[in-house]
């Protein structure tokens, strides 16, 4: 690996040190001010078609304990955590934790990583998607397609439909768009 790569590979490895290696606590509190802006945005969209878009912010911390939720809630088999900062102009960083413990995993995985990725909302119509520009598995900067088969294993080991990072996806009902900021999303509804 060149100086420059270990260099950058430092960089981000003390730029993401914030994120804790193990399971993600929340904060009730963050948590229930999230579901109260999802039952707002939910209550003051139904049935409408037509009214000037209004906006809705939640910090990087709020969402952050809101994932860890449902994270928790949901007893995700393979993802225990993730975290995620967010950056003006739709920029976002952040780190899973992937545990493939007890399954069979190919040589080039490891049963228990952590993944840290950079890159950029793209929200339009309704939809969202995720522009993956960086990929480190710890330290290592890796192609993002390998992202693709950790999924595509995942998928295959529970039965689910196999996607792809790069795939669209509907925003949350009555959301139109989302913008961040440094350490806020802004919703619009």
């Amino acid at each position: 690996m060149s100086a420059a790569k270990k260099l950058a590979s430092a960089i981000l490895a003390v730029c993401l040190s914030f994120l804790a290696y193990g399971t993600q606590k929340y904060s009730q509190q963050d948590v229930d001010k999230v579901l109260k802006v999802i039952k707002k945005v939910e209550r003051e969209t139904a049935g409408q078609t037509k009214r000037p878009m209004k906006k809705i912010s939640i910090t990087e911390s709020e969402l952050n304990s809101y994932i860890a939720y449902r994270i928790e809630k949901k007893n995700e088999k393979f993802m225990k955590e993730l975290r995620i900062k967010l950056f003006r102009k739709n920029k976002v960083e952040g780190m899973v934790l992937v545990d493939l413990r007890g399954e069979r995993v190919p040589s080039f995985l490891r049963p228990q990583m952590s993944l840290y990725f950079g890159g950029k909302l793209e929200a339009r119509d309704g939809l969202v998607r995720f522009i993956l520009k960086d990929l480190f598995l710890e330290e290592q900067r890796i192609e993002p397609k390998v992202l693709d088969f950790i999924i595509a294993f995942a998928a295959k080991i529970e039965n689910y439909e196999v996607w792809s990072i790069n795939d669209w996806w509907e925003l949350p009902h009555g959301i139109k768009d989302i913008e961040t900021e440094n350490h806020k999303a802004v919703f619009f509804y």
